[in-house]
Order: structure tokens, then sequence, then C-alpha cells
């Protein structure tokens, strides 16, 4: 027995569903084109096996962990934070025994996929086939075919991008461009730690910016200086795009002097929640006028209350699933900024949110209007079959297809960007399966389209 079915997410519409397997026969195997996610570039410089399955698949997935959180598991069971998992096949055992719990959720057809078609699993994973699994999965991982490289191959990856903080020296990057691997891993450029004043370290981590890009971070006008530099270091290395993880989206548009006084106030520690908010609006503005010089691509994902579990945030860190959707607006929230650069042909600002009530609202009229936005594809607890198709169903009619940049997976778990490809391909399939069947829509036009989503889009958009 398989454990995927072949029409999964398909129309249950016999016709439709001819319709939707014609369609996803011409994208199927087209490469995969990653430019936004959080997988670790070391792994492709050292190309190292990973060393066991929990490690490869329940440590780094904060979509495991949550849910498994959620039900009563003690992180400190899982051994979460630890560099090496010390009793790997019982934090396996923990996660088969819970596995009923992702019933229905992306996670079970992401992991499954994995589980298949990597590892040729063909029984459900549960408590009486955890070692089952377990030695399968930890034996292909010792043969060379499962090292990274040789899965990045395999996965006919194309591009895949890292997510790195302004201040990362990007030396594994560095590495691999100076190697004779061909695989094409390129960074993001992220610069929260150096203009959020409520991160973690914000003053360190603007003294050290300074220090790598040789400039006086304590002046507005070197601390600029110092961000461009690092924007061009990062480009130098193959970036084309940056990123930004705001609570909000907030912008501003301060004149000079606003930002030297605030600037001051903020490295002089007299900030307030307010000031640091209209601090980071300001920054957004302020990098969107660098990506008009530059060239990046500017990604923006406000909306994430983060860390919202002080406890688990103060025993493991960042990063543990416990960070929860919140309303966003963007309609007035990005007016300062896109009244300077809303305009711009060829600028590239991509929207994302938490927020899927402001898809038709807000989302899809801006970015049916502006140049200079696009709208990214559903995100992280959107990431699924119906929220792909809930984005499909209510950005396309104001803002269409080509307001859009195909997929992206946005993940730090390796194995399941094949995984979350194919249901991305699956579902636009589906869509535009049903609009032949209606009428609303000619099949050579959906052919191409097929096409454009899986990979022309987020070619054009990343600029790769």
């Amino acid at each position: 027995m398989a454990l995927l079915h072949d029409d999964r997410l398909f129309p249950a519409d016999p016709t439709t569903r001819d319709i939707a397997r014609r369609l996803y026969a011409t994208v199927r195997n087209l490469p995969i084109i990653s430019p936004h996610g959080h997988t670790n570039a070391g792994w492709f410089t050292s190309n190292e096996a990973f060393p066991d399955p929990a490690k490869l698949f329940i440590q780094p997935d904060h979509y495991v962990h949550r849910m498994l959180y959620s039900q009563g598991v003690r992180l400190e069971e899982l051994e979460i934070g630890k560099p090496v998992i010390e009793n790997p096949r019982a934090v396996w055992h923990i996660f088969a025994k819970h596995y009923y719990l992702f019933r229905g959720t992306p996670s079970r057809l992401w992991l499954d996929y994995a589980f298949q078609e990597q590892f040729g699993m063909t029984e459900r994973l549960s408590e009486k086939t955890a070692d089952l699994y377990f030695d399968t999965i930890s034996e292909k991982l010792a043969t060379p075919e499962f090292r990274p490289r040789a899965l990045f191959e395999s996965f006919k990856m194309e591009v895949l991008a890292t997510t790195d903080a302004a201040t990362d020296p990007l030396t594994d990057i560095q590495t691999l461009r100076a190697g004779d691997w061909k695989g094409r891993i390129i960074p993001t450029f992220r610069p929260d730690s150096v203009v959020d004043p409520e991160f973690a370290g914000f003053l360190e981590n603007i003294d050290k910016l300074g220090q790598i890009s040789n400039e006086d971070t304590s002046s507005w006008k070197g601390y600029l200086n110092a961000l461009r530099k690092q924007r061009e270091r990062f480009k130098s290395l193959g970036a084309t795009a940056t990123d930004h993880g705001h609570p909000t989206a907030r912008t501003a548009d301060l004149d000079d002097e606003e930002c030297e006084a605030l600037f001051a106030t903020i490295l002089n520690g007299d900030a307030d929640e307010d000031d640091a908010e209209i601090f980071r609006a300001q920054m957004l503005t302020e990098m969107a006028k660098m990506s008009v010089e530059d060239g990046l691509v500017m990604q923006i994902h406000p909306g994430s209350m983060r860390n919202h579990n002080f406890e688990i945030f103060e025993k493991f860190g960042r990063d543990m699933g416990a960070d929860i959707p919140t309303a966003t607006d963007y309609v007035h929230a990005l007016q300062p900024m896109l009244d300077i650069v809303g305009n711009e042909r060829d600028l590239t600002i991509i929207l994302f949110t938490l927020d899927e009530t402001v898809f038709s609202r807000e989302l899809a009229p801006l970015a049916g209007h502006y140049p200079a936005l696009r709208l990214g594809p559903p995100w992280w607890f959107h990431d699924s079959f119906e929220g792909m198709m809930r984005f499909r169903e209510t950005a396309t009619e104001t803002a269409g297809f080509y307001n859009t940049v195909g997929f992206n997976d946005d993940t730090r778990a390796f194995l399941s960007i094949p995984a979350r490809h194919d249901v991305a391909r699956r579902t636009d399939c589906a869509f535009l399966a049903r609009l032949v069947a209606e009428h609303r829509l000619d099949e050579d036009e959906a052919f191409t389209l097929a096409q454009d989503l899986t990979v022309n889009l987020v070619r054009a958009a990343y600029k790769l």
C-alpha cells in the first residue's frame, strides 16, 4: 500500500479531476525553486550525513513539536535545543506514538510524502512501526545518496535561499561559492536584529554592524551606510532579496532631523514601545529606498506575535512554535512607504500575511494597483491546501495571477521542501482545473498558468 493517493488534493468531480491530472503532469517534475527559507547553508558545506531521524524530522520542525507540546509532550522529552540528541530512538518513539495527532494536517502530508518518496515506507507510522521507520531511515541516512548535496540534486533544486542576519559573516556561503559544487545556495539579507530596538542584544548588534562595516553606527548617517555596505556584501555573494519580520506592517516618512533624534533616543536606551514601533516603521521605508538603489527584492513578513509562551522562550529561545498570528493593517500602514516608492516599476516588494481577512479587502487591491507590490504565497499557518485555495479564490479576482509570485516553502525542515512544493503544484492545478471546467479559462491558458505559477513567476519576482 502507498501512504499517499495519486489523486490527493485533486477535485472529486471526475471531469475536473481529469483536467487537474493533465495540468499536474506538466509541472510535476519541474525544478524546485526555493527563494525563501531557513535551512542551514552549513549542511551543504560539510556535506555530512544527517545524524538520525529525530534530528532530521523532529528537532528543526516547529510544526511537529508545537503539536506534540499542545498535547502535553514536554519539549525536554524531545530533547529540543540540544546540539546532539542523546536518545534519538526514544524521541522517535514519542513522535510515532503521537503521530495520529497530525491527521488531516499539512504536516501529515509533508511527512508522509518524505516517508514514502524518499524512504520507501508503505505502512503508516505508529508506535508499532516506530522501530521499522527509525532503522530504515537511519540506514538510508548513512548512504551517500542521502548526504545534503545529493538530496539537493535528487530534489531537482534549481536554487535554495537561506535567511541570514545582517551581521552574519556568511562563511558557509563563501565556502560554497569558492568550491566546485554547482548547487546554487544564496543568502537573504535579514536585518531584524539591527533595525528592531526590541530584538535581544540590539545595541550590541549595532556595535557589531559598525565593526564589520567600518562605519560609525552611533550616527544616523553611519548606521545607514553600514546597512548599505552589508546589503552590497550579501548581493556580492548571490543574494537577490531582503526579508523583514516586523510585528506590524507600519511604515513612516520622517525627515532627517526626526530620524537623527529618534535614533539617538534608541541608542541611549530611552525609547519606549511607541519609539520602537516608529523606528521599525521608518526602517521599512529606508530599506525600500535602498532596494530602489541596489535592486534587492524586498519581502515583508509582518503580523506574528513572537514567543507568546514566555516560559518556553526563557527555556528554549526563539522559534519554538509559540508564535501566534495577529490582525494586521496594510492599507494605512504601508501608505507612507508607498507614497515614496510604490510607483517604482523596477522595485519589487512582496507582501505576506498571517491575517487571511486582508487578502480580498487590502492586499489584493493594493497589489492590483501599485507597480512595486506583489503578493507572497500563503505563509506559515496557512501553508496548506485549504490556505492556498482560499488565497487563490480571494486574491485572484482583484490581483490576478501575475501580481503573485508563485510558491516558496519557508521551511527549516530540508526534507519537507519537495512535499511542500508538490502540495502547491497540486493545489494550483486543482484551482485551474475548476476554472477550465466552469468555462472561465481556456485549457491552453491553464497549461501556461500552471508553468508560470510553478517556476516562471518566482524566477521573475526574485530575479533568479
